[in-house]
């Protein structure tokens, strides 16, 4: 991969779970800089949000970010059914994302989140994430015990 020019980081994620974690907590939170924090600092890394278009590299991820914080109200969501893939240096997690506006009760949406995840000199770090909506609630199987909020 590529990489763009180095932008100072604070926070290292020892694991590709915690770096899951703050990405979750920036994204209920609206917060631009935690966001673009748990990504790697790269021209390769991608994001494709629902209903979206593949957008590539570290300033048009950032964009899109900003402007999903600024069309969206605040909104929880809650991770399901984590499934992942260890390998050297990557990890691959796909979650079922559960997603409402804070502080109302209830799911008003359903997406199918893969996120991977680099080991990087800086830490775990994001290099694509791909969310797709759901037209239907997941069936029971899919729907074990929740993981806990990512915050």
């Amino acid at each position: 991969m590529s990489h763009v020019p180095s932008r100072r980081r604070a926070r290292l994620f020892p694991t590709a779970e915690e770096c899951e974690s703050a990405f979750y907590d920036a994204f209920e939170r609206g917060d631009i800089k935690a966001m673009m924090a748990v990504w790697a600092e790269s021209d390769d890394i991608s994001c494709v949000h629902p209903s979206g278009a593949r957008i590539t590299g570290f300033d048009g991820v950032r964009e899109s970010w900003v402007q999903v914080f600024a069309g969206a109200p605040q909104l929880r969501v809650r991770t399901l059914d984590v499934r992942r893939f260890e390998g050297q240096g990557i990890e691959v997690r796909h979650v079922i994302e559960e997603i409402s506006p804070r502080g109302q009760p209830g799911t008003t949406g359903i997406a199918y989140a893969t996120n991977v995840y680099e080991l990087t000199d800086a830490g775990w770090r994001m290099v694509i994430h791909h969310a797709s909506a759901s037209a239907t609630v997941p069936a029971a199987e899919e729907r074990q015990a929740p993981a806990p909020t990512l915050h």
